[in-house]
């Protein structure tokens, strides 16, 4: 009989946990089940199980339950997009987003080829200006030019995006710019048709009879903190990517289109507090042609590479925190209902309604006035439907990240579908081989799960740690051309 190991001397936790995992029979399942996850720092807890009957003989042909496993609980990956959260999970969403926005640019994904012939635009749309803050500015050599500082400030810099003068910076409308910016592309596409109509001399019935516009977005942020979008746009005929557009419907229109859109989109926004207040675009964009044949600067793989990055990305690029501040037991009020009925001081957040204070964010000290910013907005009545406190952390953008029309191309739930087809696939050649059926029009199965928890167990960290190392690793050689891609 084995002795039981002495681990008092291992001081720490997570390789005494992976001492005890490795001593026991059940260690290369807990490896194998790690090493699936592809390096996901936070994985789902899952306690349940599945059974697959026969219908006809009510035979069980295929069964699984969580307590089976070393630890009694089935892992899966967390499935975040953000990068700053689960590099492992923000790398399929950017593969899926990648294969989304480059289908509607030359095809694929039950998507016609033809729309490479399509008129095509990428378009950055900017926000206004809310007051002068330290930039890096190159003349038409390259050559850089000095800030209004007066100094030539290097591309790391920190404070680059901040404001020269952070008395007199317009923080209030900085804010609602970002809180409004969705609601601001919304009226910009339909402001775009109508261009489209008045350019071309029609009824937006009209237009719409003969041609539909079709688009996928992604929101950055800027280092001063407010988000900008970049945009593919197509021209497509009435039903969509499979039949062309009209003759007349060109590139130029197109781009005349974007410039009378941006000009004429406006929210007005009105408060007690602040006055009135008009949300628009900056006078800065770029509507830049696609490349049909490949051999242009802006190549179907290279927009789709572009957009796919960013899609992964919070406001992290505006030196924010990715979490939110708002102090869950009270949802930011600062205070719960007591047993009485009474209103009584949040014991967590003592009253603030901040899960942590905002005066000991490790921000600088921009970000931290824009966080503040938002945070006192949220809690004035007339911007109570902003929920700005619940999106202090983001600036006050509380959008969707990426978006597209429906008809751009295919679905993110699309590529999931085929994913997950592909692994059952998988599943029913090793149930052929195993001499089990996989006739699913006989199979009936029923399942029951429940959410335990996020996360690993200490030693798992480690192994997780180690598949993180190994595919950083391999991606490095791939880069290299050390190995094929």
């Amino acid at each position: 009989m084995r002795r039981p190991l002495d681990l008092r001397h291992v001081v720490s936790p997570g390789l005494r946990d992976l001492i005890e995992l490795a001593n026991t029979n059940n260690f290369n399942r807990v490896t194998e089940q790690v090493r699936d996850l592809r390096g996901c720092t936070s994985p789902v807890n899952l306690h349940g199980w599945t059974i697959t009957t026969d219908s006809a003989t009510k035979k069980v042909v295929r069964s699984y339950r969580s307590e089976d496993e070393p630890s009694g609980r089935l892992l899966t990956t967390c499935g975040n997009r953000r990068a700053s959260r689960c590099p492992a999970c923000s790398r399929v969403y950017a593969a899926d987003t990648y294969h989304l926005i480059k289908a509607g640019l030359s095809g694929g994904k039950n998507v016609a080829e033809t729309v490479r012939d399509h008129p095509r635009a990428f378009v950055t749309l900017t926000a206004p200006s809310f007051g002068p803050v330290h930039n890096r500015k190159t003349d038409s050599r390259g050559k850089t030019r000095p800030c209004g500082c007066g100094s030539h400030h290097t591309e790391d810099d920190p404070a680059l995006g901040t404001p020269l003068d952070p008395a007199t910076y317009d923080y209030t409308g900085a804010v609602l710019w970002n809180a409004h910016a969705g609601q601001l592309w919304g009226r910009f596409t339909t402001y775009m048709r109508r261009a489209l109509a008045e350019h071309f001399g029609m009824t937006q019935k009209a237009l719409n009879a003969a041609l539909r516009v079709s688009f996928a977005k992604v929101a950055e942020y800027q280092k001063r903190g407010l988000v900008h979008f970049h945009a593919v746009i197509r021209f497509d005929g009435p039903d969509g990517h499979t039949t062309p557009p009209p003759s007349w419907a060109t590139f130029d229109a197109l781009q005349v289109a974007v410039g009378l859109a941006v000009e004429r989109a406006r929210l007005t926004v009105e408060s007690n507090a602040i006055g009135e207040r008009v949300i628009k675009w900056g006078d800065r964009f770029k509507v830049d042609q696609i490349s049909a044949l490949g051999d242009g600067e802006l190549t179907d793989a290279k927009v789709a590479g572009y957009v796919a990055k960013y899609a992964t990305k919070n406001a992290e690029g505006a030196g924010t925190v990715d979490r939110t501040l708002m102090c869950r037991p009270c949802q930011g009020r600062g205070y719960v209902r007591g047993p009485d009925g009474f209103r009584d001081l949040c014991d967590d957040c003592e009253g603030t309604g901040q899960a942590e204070p905002i005066k000991a964010l490790p921000v600088q000290r921009h970000v931290r006035q824009m966080i503040r910013t938002a945070w006192d907005l949220g809690n004035l009545p007339e911007f109570a439907e902003l929920k700005l406190w619940k999106w202090a952390h983001m600036l006050g953008f509380r959008g969707h990240f990426s978006s597209k029309s429906r008809a751009y191309s295919t679905t993110l739930g699309a590529l999931r579908d085929v994913r997950r087809a592909w692994r059952l696939a998988q599943a029913e050649a090793a149930w052929a081989r195993a001499g089990l059926p996989t006739d699913e029009t006989s199979l009936v199965t029923t399942s029951s799960w429940t959410y335990l928890s996020s996360g690993y167990r200490p030693g798992e960290e480690l192994l997780a740690a180690q598949v993180r190392h190994d595919v950083a690793h391999t991606q490095r050689l791939k880069q290299e051309g050390l190995l094929p891609v």
